[in-house]
């Protein structure tokens, strides 16, 4: 069987999923019944966060039949910090489907998967999407595509690649952006089995499959996905587990799975090529070469790059522990903890002085709120720190993370963006404005590029929204490791901090709504020290949101009018983790998200200090 093995790729909500989906369903295999789903569109982000976030997490491979040939299709995350999941899936492909936002044209997130593609030497398909939205501009974002290209170092051949427009959602595709002109996604299959090249392969040569993926089976145990280089695979054969240390184990192989649609499907043998699914070796892990036990040959590991931003979790110490999780001991935190590290190799673990606490390394926020996110839902009970930065030591020079910010904003706000970065030691090195851009309606638009430490980005995004009033669009990617900037203060705030335990009533929260904003609302249990507001001047305050108006028979004059509470902000995970301040916490639980000083009480963080001395 013909074989043709590519990766979608693309800058998050610009369609991909949606655009996957539109292939499944138009190939002559798939059925609404091999979709297992509940869900009439999107298949391929089956996660709940992914749904709920509209991103993709966690690769996923389907198989799709178009005429003689089995295309396996690879979707792939459009957040660089899933670049862990980004570097082994070029490994696993001979090709790239790069989709762009008729409207957004290429974004700095496309920079960065598209990059790990040119390197790999891959043949690229651009996709022009979305044509059918209001404002699209598809001979703008196919130009765009090409400067893009040419800066990433892409060969004469690469930066010559096929163009094909689509709309995912209409399930339609064509030569021309003329969607009246499209009937079907035909046009993408022909460009796919014409473009990319078929996998080189050679049966004879001995056993080689890289693992890529790994899932988990209640019957089958751990499944390991890879790609199968050469050789063939057969259920109950031998082989031999090279690890990311040259160090080999025999195995056996109690199932050899392909990919059918979105299923795994059993098969008694599978060739040199395809994209394949083992099970019966227990200790594999992503990384690890399967080859043959007589004659091994290992392939070269996967290089990840570096964690950038680290945070400690540990026991949940609040007085409400136990509370809200089903897992809450330092035990079970542990064992989670290492489990994760099993299927993410961009993450580490390491151990800290305390036996209940760990530092979790990890490629971004996003990447580590992720992990939180899922281990919440599992019924994990913890706390955790504040992001910081990995400074390293480079050439007897301290070195921190610094990340290209791109920001689009109104042309007015230019004034407040510069002024935001300037604290925070960001340098602006391109800035461009276009009259007329259909992105923000006719105002004039800004586009700025800066240059800026991690340690600034953490807790700006909050800021960013505010001060630019949800206009602002910005993103950011890892640049390089730059000498330090010197110390700042990038997220200055004062807390509103609950002075005792209790129930929050509404005469305590209007007296501390004077103070600030308060992220409570009346009738919530509070306990000394949780954080329950934010200040408006830079410093912390404790107040008593418990306490209750004193009563009498005696009337006041002013008993007739009404006072009304504000609605209180509520904090998202990402929020919270971006407000926190060095001596907070987030205490997170499968039921609540609460923020918290690492003192509970006033004065122990001074007395602690002082036994220190």
């Amino acid at each position: 069987m013909k074989i043709r093995n590519i990766a979608i790729i693309a800058h998050v909500d610009h369609g991909k999923t949606t655009l996957v989906d539109a292939l499944l369903k138009q190939s002559e295999n798939f059925s609404a019944k091999s979709a297992k789903t509940e869900f009439s569109e999107l298949i391929m982000d089956s996660n709940e966060l992914e749904r709920e976030r509209g991103i993709t997490i966690f690769s996923k491979n389907a198989s799709i039949r178009y005429k003689d040939i089995k295309i396996n299709i690879v979707d792939t995350p459009g957040h660089a910090d899933f670049g862990g999941e980004v570097e082994r899936i070029m490994r696993m492909v001979d090709g790239i489907l790069l989709l762009i936002d008729a409207k957004e044209g290429p974004m700095p997130q496309t920079k960065f998967v598209l990059k790990k593609a040119i390197q790999a030497g891959h043949k690229i398909i651009v996709v022009i999407n979305k044509i059918d939205k209001p404002g699209a501009r598809p001979v703008w974002a196919l130009d765009r595509a090409f400067d893009l290209f040419m800066e990433l170092g892409a060969t004469d051949e690469q930066a010559d690649f096929p163009i094909i427009y689509a709309s995912g959602i209409s399930g339609k595709a064509g030569y021309d952006h003329d969607i009246n002109s499209m009937s079907d996604v035909q046009p993408l299959f022909e460009a796919i089995v014409k473009n990319i090249p078929e996998p080189k392969t050679n049966e004879s040569e001995p056993l080689q499959m890289l693992t890529v993926n790994l899932s988990y089976d209640n019957y089958k145990g751990k499944i390991a996905v890879g790609r199968l280089y050469s050789g063939i695979l057969k259920k109950g054969i031998e082989v031999g587990r090279v690890n990311r240390e040259g160090k080999m184990a025999k195995g056996v192989l109690s199932s050899v799975m392909t990919f059918e649609g979105l299923a795994r499907v059993e098969a008694e043998s599978a060739a040199a090529g395809d994209i394949v699914a083992i099970a019966g070796i227990p200790e594999i892990s992503i990384g690890e070469t399967i080859t043959d036990f007589e004659n091994p040959r290992p392939l070269p590991t996967i290089a990840i790059e570096e964690p950038t931003v680290k945070m400690v979790f540990s026991v949940n110490t609040s007085p409400f522990t136990g509370k809200e999780g089903e897992y809450s001991t330092s035990n079970k935190l542990g064992e989670r903890l290492m489990h994760e590290l099993e299927t993410d190799v961009a993450l580490r673990v390491e151990p800290t002085d305390s036996t209940d606490a760990w530092t979790v390394s990890g490629r971004g926020e996003l990447h580590l709120s992720i992990l939180i996110e899922k281990m919440r839902r599992e019924g994990y009970e913890f706390q955790v720190s504040r992001p910081q930065v990995i400074i390293r030591e480079i050439g007897g020079k301290k070195m921190e993370p610094v990340e290209r910010v791109s920001i689009e904003v109104p042309e007015t706000l230019t004034g407040v963006i510069l002024g935001a970065f300037g604290p925070r030691k960001g340098n602006l090195v391109e800035m461009r404005t276009e009259t007329h851009s259909a992105s923000l309606g006719q105002a004039g638009t800004a586009f700025m590029e800066f240059l800026a430490p991690t340690r600034g980005l953490i807790g700006f995004r909050n800021q960013f929204a505010t001060s630019t009033k949800g206009q602002g669009i910005m993103n950011s990617l890892f640049e390089k490791y730059e000498e330090y900037k010197g110390d700042f203060e990038s997220n200055p705030h004062g807390s509103l901090v609950a002075s005792e335990t209790g129930t929050t009533n509404s005469y305590g929260l209007l007296n501390a709504e004077g103070r600030g904003e308060l992220f409570v609302g009346p009738g919530l249990d509070v306990y000394e020290g949780m954080i329950v507001g934010e200040n408006s001047k830079a410093n912390d305050i404790r107040v008593n949101v418990c306490k209750a108006k004193q009563l009498s028979n005696m009337r006041a004059k002013s008993d007739g009018g009404m006072e009304f509470l504000k609605v209180p902000r509520t904090m998202t995970l990402e929020e919270a983790i971006e407000f926190i301040g060095d001596n907070e916490l987030v205490e997170v639980t499968p039921k609540s998200i609460r923020l918290r000083k690492f003192w509970l009480r006033e004065g122990d963080e001074s007395r602690a200090k002082k036994r220190l001395l």
